[in-house]
């Protein structure tokens, strides 16, 4: 096997000339035949047992020829890679030139990884925003913790008021007709929640359990289903039950039960001390995005269009795998908040160029730096991974390829690098919180008035749950997965089908 030509056909392509010699193709000819051999018949013979002598003469040694091309030239395909000292980053397109006793050549043309300049990445400058958790964040956290360990409670001796748990039969009538989607059977519905149509809780409260009553109330006249906008309805109700949180005490005791310290004062001095790491993280990832940012401003480089596209399709697969977590496919993940599958795959192109040029860029960096993995670095990483997945180092090491992981060490390494380098100013960062809070509140405000209006009362509540884990998946973060180390999928070589050499 041999390189014979090497040529750049484009600002990210090239385009090998490999040769297989007449010895090497020879002995995969012959391979070819034993195997292919198994499953022909030859007369006189049973399937499979004709000798090999007899079988090239029946066939024909060129009748094996194709065989023998898609068995070897995946390697020599590697071999060429790595004499030309390219990084493919997609299948290459292969085409056979010729094929004969004498051996075969072929061409393949790839697309390669981008040069890329980082002109300037020491220095740089970022501004860490320094807050101190406030004693009435603690407090509130500490109430949500009371929240949580509340206990569900029946209500005795009173009807039901705002804050309880009531659960209901209700059906819908305009004019007299139930409509559809209107009817429930004791369905839990939290007074004050917003759940159902405004004025429906509040003429649930003041009943008590056992009672059946109209609630009399007019749909919005935006709601979504045209023959209910603005109607008159009457829903007839029966309430079964009622229950209440009763929250606990939030004293020593309290701390006793759901912390490992036996002291309230204990307990909020660990939520602080949580809460400030949390703060502190949060600064520093938004140093690291600042300086990401200023690196890529730095950095000229000629991205291929299939490396936005290989990245696209692996954010879309880690969002599927979340989706799957939460029950839901993506069919009904687009169904639910109204979207196509190509305006899903567009969702993922900002940041998945931002992350395909900021990679780009650090291996840069860690190479102009001589930034390495030492043998026991490695022999460390690959031990931590294998007690964080709960699996044995020499299974760690046949799934993840030793080279894929130094070189994301060693992207980790230069973003270290960077951050050491840089220059940091500290601030309190009022102004800029208070203008960052002004802009999140106008955010949210925008999107309380693009969101659908609410829905009449509905017996089935699985489309609602997975309508909210829809939600749900959609506002999650886009950081991987934290799933079990795998195998990285490379693009460099043949297509799954192999050559088609068309040998006459």
């Amino acid at each position: 096997m041999e390189l014979t030509h090497f040529e750049k056909t484009g600002t990210n392509e090239v385009k090998l000339t490999v040769t297989v010699n007449a010895e090497e193709f020879g002995l995969a000819v012959d391979a070819a035949i034993r195997e292919k051999g198994k499953k022909l018949t030859v007369p006189g013979f049973r399937k499979g047992k004709a000798p090999k002598a007899l079988l090239e003469k029946t066939y024909g040694r060129e009748y094996f020829y194709q065989d023998a091309v898609n068995e070897t030239y995946g390697n020599a395909y590697d071999m060429a890679v790595e004499k030309a000292e390219i990084v493919p980053v997609d299948r290459a397109e292969i085409e056979l030139v010729s094929c004969s006793e004498e051996g075969y050549s072929f061409t393949a043309t790839v697309t390669v990884k981008p040069e890329v300049t980082v002109k300037s990445y020491k220095g740089l400058k970022a501004e860490k925003l320094v807050k101190t958790v406030a004693d009435s964040e603690v407090d509130a956290e500490l109430n949500r913790l009371v929240e949580r360990n509340a206990r569900i409670v029946d209500v005795e001796g009173r009807p039901a008021q705002m804050g309880d748990q009531a659960e209901i039969d209700y059906e819908g009538f305009k004019d007299g007709v139930a409509f559809e989607g209107g009817k429930g059977e004791h369905y839990p519905l939290e007074l004050g929640s917003g759940q159902f149509i405004p004025g429906f809780e509040e003429q649930v409260c003041g009943h008590s359990v056992g009672d059946e009553f109209d609630v009399n109330l007019s749909f919005p006249e935006d709601y979504p289903a045209e023959e209910l906008k603005g109607a008159p309805v009457v829903f007839k109700c029966k309430l079964h039950s009622i229950k209440f949180k009763e929250l606990p005490v939030a004293d020593d005791e309290f701390a006793k039960d759901v912390s490992e310290f036996d002291t309230i004062d204990e307990l909020k001095a660990d939520l602080k001390s949580r809460m400030q790491a949390k703060l502190d993280a949060e600064a520093d990832n938004e140093v690291e995005e600042q300086l990401v940012d200023a690196i890529i401003a730095n950095t000229t480089v000629e991205v291929p269009e299939c490396m936005y596209e290989a990245r696209i399709e692996d954010m879309a697969a880690d969002f599927e795998n979340r989706l799957a977590r939460s029950g839901l496919t993506l069919d009904e993940y687009l169904k639910y908040t109204g979207g196509d599958k190509e305006a899903f795959l567009a969702g993922f192109r900002p940041q998945a160029e931002r992350q395909v040029k900021i990679r780009l860029a650090l291996e840069y960096i860690a190479k102009a730096e001589n930034i390495t993995m030492t043998k026991e670095e490695m022999d460390e990483e690959f031990k931590n991974l294998a007690e964080r997945y709960e699996m044995k180092e020499e299974q760690v090491r046949k799934i993840v390829p030793e080279t894929d992981l130094a070189e994301d060490l060693c992207v980790e390494k230069a973003i270290k690098f960077v951050r050491e380098n840089a220059k940091i100013t500290e601030t309190t960062g009022e102004k800029k919180a208070a203008k960052k809070k002004s802009t999140k509140a106008a955010k949210e405000e925008k999107a309380d008035e693009a969101a659908p209006a609410e829905e009449a009362p509905k017996k089935k509540r699985t489309t609602k749950k997975k309508a909210e884990a829809a939600e749900e998946v959609k506002t999650e973060e886009a950081a991987p997965d934290e799933e079990a180390p795998k195998k990285k999928t490379t693009r460099k070589k043949k297509s799954d089908d192999g050559i088609d050499p068309a040998i006459d």
